[in-house]
């Protein structure tokens, strides 16, 4: 991919200026890039003791659990659509 393709998006996470680039669109890079910010303020009420680095490392955790969840969501539903087809 050439790197005219590519988009160049500055967006705020957690207080801080970010540049993300990336292939997404410009709408998409800000709905992600505002999910993240959500997502840390939420970890943040609940433990406001937390640095930034560990709150950046649990919203990770966080993150990946949630989309782990949901992979095996998929999962199970693409099971359930394949017993209907036999």
């Amino acid at each position: 991919m050439s790197d005219d393709t590519r988009n160049r998006v500055t967006v705020d996470i957690y207080g801080q200026p970010y540049t993300i680039v990336g292939a997404e669109s410009a709408s998409h890079i800000r709905q992600v890039a505002s999910m993240v910010d959500e997502k840390m303020r939420e970890i943040s009420v609940k433990n406001p003791s937390l640095d930034t680095s560990k709150l950046a490392v649990l919203t990770a955790v966080n993150t990946i659990h949630d989309y782990l969840k949901i992979q095996e969501q998929l999962h199970q539903l693409q099971l359930e659509l394949q017993k209907e087809k036999d």
